[in-house]
């Protein structure tokens, strides 16, 4: 993109622009100014439109620059004859002997240094201060130290992914042994955007292409039970109860409440207006639009809102210094936060971990997702909620299997167990070679679900009671011409065997699988007679 610069050494400014795919940059002799930069910027649009026409000739407006011959081998193949200069003497750089074709003249792009901070310039017009600052660290610790006097177009996917993995090998923060995929992914981030604009302006194939973001593990959610918030509020110091009052019944991220001031504060509404936050000491916008909110005051956010009003009602912000200045959150975890964590004697956890609290208790107290996404400024409303903090409320999400198990327990308590008569099942026992004590339903597992343990603590069913009935005659089948023989095996069986007949037919047929049956209705033999059709 055609720009007037100036250079740091000499606060001089010089024409950059793009022409026949290499940059050129031409030194003036003006200082910095505005009334220089304009007149600078009205002999650029005329570069700029001629190159567009396909008019422009380089020895018309830099007749001395050192890249000349390089230029004019482009334009014609061989010198041309020098013409008179078109522009201001002031312009003019002087003649150098060249002897060479530049480096800018041989690629296709510029160095990766001078397009990395080509790109910051454009780039942080639309980024708020704490981006700006990061970003500025990334090109300045890890990128240009890197790939700084390497041409764009040289730097291929191999260089990438070398870059990468040594970044896997210094060590993190903290005393971890290395950096986190979180961070090596945001210092990939600007690589990735640098070489992609490079490749598109100076046309050459990208080479950030199907490089995956490494994977970052979840959210390290470690949120605090309501025994202990409620031993935390009692034990904090007087003069930040109220403070830390409002961080866990809101779910404000850090910079939200110590940027909080009195004007977004509405007692009559019950509402916290979300517009500002400090990051790094300054004021900033929220993090997204979505956090952008109204949050609804609790009656004990309420009260304590109250009782602070008394204290720095005065001022400017809800939260501030003796001097009315905001609070510094590093200063307080340093000096309350993490001193209180250890008298109470629990695990140490950053004051992030407020606003997970938050979100977990309403959860749990059956608060709809909905609502409570808008409270913490969610953008992805309640799929943030879900995957992020399902796991510590097991009974929202019935993922514990707990449902299941009361449901079977309930069905199976109505329904006894069915009774298998013990010769039927030795006599199964005997013939089949299958121990008698694995068959039937009465023989639970060891392994034990809580269904099936609630199914042995209910009571025992009776024993089935013998009902006298009166005894009936014996029964005489009618003589028809067309009966079938009586094929009845041993009529004198138990009703063991006559409930089980396969297994005496077996003893004299032979057979170790019971062959074929056709059915005759029951109307045509007599009772407990079993009858076969013959071939």
């Amino acid at each position: 993109m055609p720009n007037i610069r100036v250079r740091k050494e000499t606060g001089l400014l010089y024409f950059d622009f793009q022409y026949l795919k290499v940059r050129c940059r031409e030194q003036s002799l003006l200082e910095d100014s505005k009334l220089n930069r304009k007149k600078m910027q009205k002999v650029l649009d005329e570069i700029t439109g001629k190159i567009k026409s396909r008019t422009f000739c380089y020895r018309d407006y830099f007749p001395g620059s050192k890249q000349l011959l390089a230029i004019e081998l482009l334009e014609n193949g061989s010198p041309p004859e020098s013409i008179p200069s078109r522009i201001d003497p002031s312009f003019k750089t002087q003649p150098t002997p060249i002897t060479t074709l530049p480096v800018q003249a041989q690629a296709n792009g510029p160095l990766f240094s001078d397009f990395a901070n080509q790109w910051y310039s454009e780039m942080e017009v639309g980024w708020k201060r704490s981006h700006r600052t990061t970003t500025r660290g990334v090109l300045n610790n890890s990128l240009i130290h890197q790939f700084g006097p390497r041409p764009v177009n040289e730097i291929k996917k191999g260089d990438i992914l070398t870059f990468r993995a040594s970044l896997a090998k210094l060590p993190g923060i903290k005393n971890k042994e290395s950096l986190s995929a979180s961070r090596i992914n945001h210092i990939m981030t600007p690589l990735r955007m640098i070489l992609t604009e490079a490749a598109d302006r100076y046309e050459f194939a990208p080479a950030f292409i199907n490089i995956k973001p490494l994977r970052v593990g979840k959210t390290d959610v470690q949120p605090f039970t309501i025994q202990e918030v409620q031993d935390i509020l009692r034990t904090v110091r007087a003069d930040f109860k109220n403070y830390y009052i409002v961080r866990f019944f809101t779910g404000t991220r850090t910079g939200e409440i110590d940027g909080l001031k009195w004007q977004y504060v509405d007692f009559e509404r019950r509402t916290i207006s979300i517009k500002e936050t400090i990051v790094n000491d300054y004021e900033e916008t929220p993090k997204t639009g979505e956090s952008e909110r109204d949050i609804q005051m609790s009656q004990m956010v309420f009260d304590a809102l109250l009782a602070q009003h008394k204290v720095t009602g005065q001022g400017v912000y809800v939260f501030a210094t003796s001097a009315g200045t905001p609070i510094s959150h590093r200063n307080i975890s340093k000096r309350v936060w993490y001193p209180l964590l250890r008298l109470l004697g629990l695990k140490k956890r950053v004051p992030y971990q407020t606003r997970h609290t938050f979100a977990t208790l309403m959860l749990a107290s059956g608060e709809a997702p909905e609502w409570i996404a808008r409270q913490m400024g969610h953008t992805t409303t309640t799929e943030m909620l879900f995957r992020v903090y399902s796991r510590f409320i097991p009974n929202l999400t019935r993922q514990d299997g707990s449902a299941f198990e009361r449901l079977m327990a309930a069905q199976m308590q109505d329904q006894p167990h069915p009774i298998v008569d013990p010769q039927s099942l030795n006599e199964v026992s005997a013939h089949s070679g299958i121990n008698p004590n694995s068959i039937g339903v009465n023989h639970l597992p060891k392994t034990q679900s809580r269904a099936t343990k609630a199914i042995e603590q209910t009571p025992q069913l009776p024993e089935p009671q013998a009902i006298n009935q009166p005894k009936l005659p014996p029964f005489a089948p009618p003589n028809l011409p067309n009966q079938l023989p009586d094929t009845r095996v041993n009529p004198n069986a138990d009703a063991a065997l006559i409930a089980n007949p396969w297994l005496e037919i077996a003893k004299h047929s032979g057979h170790s699988v019971p062959p074929k049956v056709n059915s005759i209705p029951p109307s045509d033999h007599p009772a407990g007679t079993l009858l076969l059709r013959r071939p």
